[in-house]
């Protein structure tokens, strides 16, 4: 019974990647797919009630400055408990009405997702991309200088 749901998904899972690939959407697509199965995992792993492996050491980590076109943006990530807790923004746009806009909007976001996830392979914020991607690095750095 189960067969037959599963292949006609896998056929429909194919087709949809192909189509967007076609489009010119296709590695922006199949990267939100994976980023979104990755999240999907970790965040399954890091609820486990019987899992007890640290992810992370405790302690506050600073990501380095990544650039966000009108602007950089800077994090400081804090890990209690093995896990990732808080992310602080330390520097980002806020000289242009522009980028204050986009970074109010942006910013929670960005920190809710990371927290979520336990890493910072988040989605990003439509409309907010350079922020995103800016965000993902210097957190991405934080993290890595807080492996267990």
């Amino acid at each position: 019974m189960i067969r037959k749901f599963i292949i006609p998904a896998f056929v429909v899972l194919t087709f949809v990647v192909y189509s967007l690939h076609q489009r010119g959407e296709g590695s922006e697509a199949v990267s939100r797919v994976a980023t979104n199965t990755a999240a999907s995992q970790t965040t399954n792993v890091t609820n486990n009630p019987s899992s007890t492996v640290a992810i992370y050491k405790d302690g506050t980590y600073t990501g380095a400055e990544a650039d966000a076109f009108y602007g950089f943006i800077q994090v400081k990530a804090t890990v209690s408990g093995g896990k990732l807790t808080d992310v602080a923004f330390l520097q980002y746009p806020n000289d242009r009405s522009d980028s204050v806009a986009i970074n109010q909007y942006a910013m929670p976001q960005l920190k809710q997702q990371a927290i979520q996830v336990q890493s910072a392979q988040v989605d990003g914020v439509s409309g907010a991309t350079d922020t995103s991607q800016a965000f993902i690095q210097s957190l991405g750095d934080a993290l890595s200088q807080a492996k267990a």
